[in-house]
């Protein structure tokens, strides 16, 4: 009996603080109301901010839910971030925030999750004309969902800050934003356990932006109309897969220094594009299942990038397939598939799908081309033609390159919505800005 009562006292010791119950405060817009309600709030508590204007910043340092009615505005004074976090478990949802300070250094952002706001849910909100629109400084296990950033456009590209920007914060998740101006869409820097998926990003200097994150995923993303789609730097074991880069201004994958990533099921669609992929100093990847279109270049391979697996790719129209500027030989075909390629006048007299005969999409001439410009003079001439036929005829004075061994006969299709088709459209229509392109230097101001 006596055991019991002990475990009696026990449960009641556990469940009696559960039992106190989270109010639901609605808070009217005014100077001072909404920090108010935030420091008399216990744990739990929801605070409802009514519509009109509430002015920040404010800073939550408990498990608290902000909510807004349609119309509530939570409006910074210019300076910090509007809104910071350092509690466990805090919500903020339904808003718009705006108002954040100019401070790069200090990472002035609509809402900012310090390193202890672990279990952090942003979602719904919009972000308009911050700095930095969300960043998950240090935070585990955040969530950034269904937001609307809308970025700076009074400064250079690269002194804009990021719709979202993930700094050393493993497990976070984002998905389901749209995010337009500014400078990248999201910037993730030495992070790692992160999944990014199904977000939009327009008018901006990255779509996505990796730098040393690892073990993380970019899925399902669409990128319209910037100056690069989806770049993975310094980066291991990424998977980007299902993603579209349409009308982006000059590269639509690029992998620098990334080892060991899966890039499948990408469409990255060109009118604009420089180069679809831009490959250099990447071990190890699997590049299978893409369709890569009307660019400039097709892919551009460089920089003793080996052992990499390309198979099951479409290179369709572009003014030149493959720029490898090497003297090994690379053979592009992996299990006996190739890839297709829009070029190749292939046959397939035994209908099993694989051409019957070999591809090599570049040759001595073009490597001349790339290491001495000015001899495009002798495109024309006899001597170009006659190197070229040499080389048709006698297959062995070719030079190390590319080979496809396995040419496919049809290239993978993937499908764009309507509704991202008419932003393609309308990118392509506005054509490329020469001044953005002048400001967003892709080598500096990572």
């Amino acid at each position: 009996m006596r055991r019991l009562r002990l475990l009696i006292a026990i449960g009641l010791s556990v469940l009696l603080p559960l039992g106190a119950r989270a109010e639901t405060v609605q808070v009217a817009p005014g100077s001072g109301a909404l920090a108010t309600a935030i420091a008399g709030a216990s744990p739990g508590d929801v605070l409802i901010l009514m519509p009109g204007l509430h002015a920040g910043p404010v800073s939550i340092d408990r498990p608290l839910t902000l909510e807004g009615r349609p119309g509530a505005i939570l409006e910074g004074n210019g300076t910090g971030s509007v809104v910071t976090v350092t509690g466990d478990g805090t919500a903020i949802r339904g808003l718009e925030i705006r108002g954040s300070g100019d401070d790069g250094a200090e990472i002035d952002s609509g809402v900012k999750l310090a390193r202890t706001a672990t279990n952090a849910l942003v979602e719904g909100n919009r972000l308009v004309g911050n700095l930095h629109g969300i960043t998950v400084h240090g935070a585990r296990d955040s969530v950034v969902r269904g937001n609307r950033i809308e970025g700076r456009r009074d400064f250079r590209v690269n002194d804009r800050g990021n719709g979202i920007y993930v700094w050393n914060a493993p497990g976070t998740l984002v998905e389901d934003n749209d995010v337009i101006w500014g400078r990248d869409g999201i910037f993730a820097n030495a992070s790692r356990d992160n999944v990014f998926r199904n977000n939009l990003f327009r008018d901006l200097r990255f779509a996505v932006h990796y730098m040393y994150t690892n073990n993380s995923q970019v899925i399902g993303n669409v990128s319209v109309g910037n100056t690069l789609g989806f770049a993975i730097m310094f980066s291991n074991r990424i998977v980007l897969r299902d993603n579209l880069s349409l009308a982006d201004r000059t590269h639509g994958v690029m992998l620098n220094y990334a080892n060991n990533a899966e890039v499948t099921g990408n469409l990255v669609r060109g009118g604009t594009h420089e180069k679809c992929t831009f490959i250099y100093n990447a071990h190890k990847n699997r590049i299978e299942g893409n369709r890569f279109e009307a660019c400039e270049i097709g892919i551009h391979f460089t920089a003793g990038s080996e052992r990499n697996e390309i198979t099951g790719n479409g290179f369709l129209g572009n003014r030149t397939q493959v720029k490898y500027v090497g003297t090994s030989h690379m053979e592009w075909s992996a299990g006996g598939r190739g890839n297709f390629w829009s070029d190749h006048p292939a046959f397939d007299l035994d209908g099993d799908g694989i051409a019957d005969g070999a591809f090599r999409p570049n040759d001595l001439m073009d490597h001349i081309l790339w290491s001495q410009p000015s001899a495009k003079l002798l495109l024309g001439s006899p001597a170009v033609q006659l190197v070229r036929w040499s080389q048709a005829a006698f297959p062995a004075t070719l030079p190390g390159g590319v080979l496809d061994s396995a040419p496919l006969m049809a290239p993978p299709e993937i499908a764009v919505p309507p509704e991202i088709a008419a932003m393609e459209a309308e990118a392509l229509a506005r054509g490329t800005d020469k001044q953005e392109m002048s400001d967003a230097d892709l080598l500096s101001g990572h």
